[in-house]
């Protein structure tokens, strides 16, 4: 009986450890625009990005030509990114957190999934320009 606790006691404190990983934090740097036509105009490469960040939950804030902020809440955890973009590329670029254990360096792995996540939605985007 005291190996099955001892059993259980590892299980569930290995998968407390994995659940809270931490990894370097994940940007996207100078991704291409990619679309299916050459007669778009940065104003279609703002549009995609802000579609693609609501559709996922992002709030999305067009701060100035150029350059988008995206917050995304989650449970009690937040995270704030700056869009910068052109007609050519565009970056996803950590701003801010709240509840994702930041150290500088390295954020909770959820964290980097939603980057990804964004950065997919937003190619998918741009692709039907």
């Amino acid at each position: 009986m005291k190996l099955r606790a001892l059993i259980a006691l590892v299980g569930m404190l290995a998968l407390v450890l994995v659940g809270c990983r931490s990894n370097p934090v994940y940007n996207v740097s100078g991704a291409p625009v990619t679309t299916s036509t050459r007669n778009y105009s940065m104003s279609d490469v703002r549009g995609a990005i802000l579609q693609a960040g609501a559709s996922l939950g992002w709030q999305m804030k067009p701060v100035r030509p150029g350059l988008i902020t995206g917050t995304l809440y989650v449970r009690e955890h937040m995270a704030k990114v700056e869009i910068p973009y052109d007609r050519n590329s565009y970056s996803i670029l950590y701003r801010d957190s709240s509840n994702l254990d930041y150290d500088g360096a390295n954020i909770h792995g959820n964290y980097n999934g939603w980057v990804q996540n964004l950065s997919n939605a937003i190619n998918s985007r741009l692709s039907m320009l």
